[in-house]
Formats: structure tokens, sequence, C-alpha cells
């Protein structure tokens, strides 16, 4: 955390130490610099500005407490890994080395990196393993090849397998599956990828075993809740055709019995059949949950507060 050296530096010591060794000529100089500054419509603040002294502190330290030698970043970042070669040869008299890599972009062209929106933590606390699978699966579909090609070690003859399904079906999503399995079994593991699949087909009536009540409430999230009183479900229970309707499912019991002797409603990813069949607690997943589906893709969360 480059916290733990910058926060006891007080401005003026900085102003002093690091800032006597760049020139405005050759920061404003630096293409990333120019190029925001040529931009009268958006500009460049001065914290922007600074940023640079800030990176190549950063890299100065590194070299000084801890022999670091190369800064490898972005390609956006040059002017700022520069800066810090040039920091350190200044002031300690050494030589550090820079590499820098061409940005990756979405299809819309936006940065993919952790400051745009929607991008994932490596950390399963800050993202979930479920969040992380299924960050990869929504890849659009122009971008899916190049990222195998950089993200994952599957062979070039696997991924040209690839290419070739996805440009004939690409609603199959086979290169999307390779991607997001990749992925996660590279981070998290392959138990994991597995749980992470799993949940994926819940939502397309896939069972339950073996999901976890973590990657459950992630489904959770994903589709309506209601949230009943838990002693509804205490003693006698509530009528299943009656819990539809409480769900928002079905908009009378006469339509649920409907619904129900067609084949259309499951409780917990299964069929039910008897409409006189009553729910309690015993049926909670989790002790919390019931999963209400209706037909193929229609889906409620009953929450027992």
């Amino acid at each position: 955390d480059n916290a733990d050296w910058t926060a006891g530096v007080s401005y003026l010591d900085f102003l002093r130490d690091i800032g006597k060794h760049f020139t405005v000529n050759s920061m404003v100089a630096k293409e990333s610099v120019r190029a925001r500054m040529q931009d009268r419509e958006v500009g460049i603040s001065y914290t922007e500005f600074s940023y640079m002294l800030l990176q190549a502190f950063d890299f100065y330290h590194l070299k000084e407490a801890h022999d670091c030698e190369l800064q490898i970043g972005g390609s956006d970042q040059w002017g700022n890994i520069t800066a810090g070669i040039e920091l350190s040869r200044r002031k300690l008299n050494a030589t550090v080395f820079g590499l820098t890599l061409p940005l990756i972009t979405n299809a819309d062209g936006t940065k993919f990196g952790k400051t745009e929106a929607g991008a994932v933590w490596l950390d399963p606390t800050r993202t979930s393993v479920y969040k992380f699978y299924q960050f990869w699966i929504r890849t659009d579909d122009r971008d899916v090849i190049r990222y195998l090609k950089y993200f994952t070690f599957l062979s070039q003859e696997r991924i040209a397998e690839l290419e070739s399904s996805h440009n004939e079906n690409p609603s199959a999503r086979e290169a999307h599956t390779a991607l997001a399995v990749a992925m996660t079994d590279l981070l998290h593991g392959e138990a994991a990828t597995a749980e992470a699949q799993a949940a994926s087909k819940i939502l397309f009536g896939g069972g339950l075993e073996g999901i976890g009540e973590g990657t459950f409430n992630e489904i959770v999230g994903e589709v309506p809740t209601v949230e009943i009183e838990r002693a509804k479900l205490e003693g006698d229970g509530v009528p299943i055709l009656e819990l539809f309707v409480t769900s928002g499912l079905c908009q009378s019991n006469g339509q649920a019995r409907k619904d129900l002797q067609g084949g259309g409603i499951n409780l917990n990813n299964e069929r039910q059949s008897d409409p006189k069949r009553v729910i309690t607690t015993s049926d909670l997943l989790f002790d919390r949950h019931l999963l209400l589906r209706k037909g193929k893709r229609n889906y409620t969360v009953i929450t027992a507060a």
C-alpha cells in the first residue's frame, strides 16, 4: 500500500525532495499529459497532472527499500514509469527499467481495467467466484476470442476450434464458457468453478445439489425477492397455490392451479403436481429461502424473515 510511504510525507517536503527534480516542460511533453491538455472540453486537473510525481515517487521508494528494478504497466502509464526511472537515476544513481504493454480494451473502446465499471476483483471477498465466472460468461461476442488468447493457457489449436464454433453458432456460447472455466480454474480452482457452473444453471432449471449458501445468495440478487413472515411457514404452513400468488408469479389461486396442472410450477427447481401440498419450514433452503419458478424462466425467491 503506497500510503505506507506517502502518508507521512508533507506537501512541502514532497515539493522540496521530489518536485524539484521535474520541470513543467518535461511533464507537459509526456504524451498522456499533452493529449489531455489539447482536449479543451476535458482538460486535465492539477491532481491528475501531479499524479506523475506520485507514481515516480512510488518507483523510487520501491527501488530504495526493496531493490525493485522493473515496473510493468499499460501503455498509458509510459510517461509515469519513465518519470520514476529518471527520479531513481537522480536520487539513487540507480538504473531501473520500465515495461509497458498495449492496453486491453473492450469492443466498445473502453479500457479493460480496475477503474472501469463492471470490472472484477481477484479477491473472492470482493468479487465472489460466481460473479467472477459470470463476468467472463458475459464477455461481448466481439471480444471473446481475443480474451481467450490474452488470458488463458489454452493451446492455439483449441482456441482455433472455439473460434470456428463461435463463428458458426455464437448463441451456443461455447467460447464464452471455455473462457469462464479457464479463468475461474486458474484463479479459484476446479472445485469452485464447478460450483459456479452449477449455480449458473440454477436459473435454467438446474439442480441445487452442491450449491453453498453464499453462492445461492448471489443468485437471489438476480431475481425478484419477496419476504414473508417465518411464522407463516411454521405449523401447518402455507398452501403451495397461495405461495405462488404471494410471490407474484400467479395472479390467483385458480391460475396457480392451472399452471400446476400444466406442469409449470416448480419449487426449489423440482416440479410440483399436488395442488394440496403445503409448504413449511422444512422446505426452506439454508433455513431461509424458497426458490419458486413458473414456466421455464420466471423466478422469484421467497425469503422467510
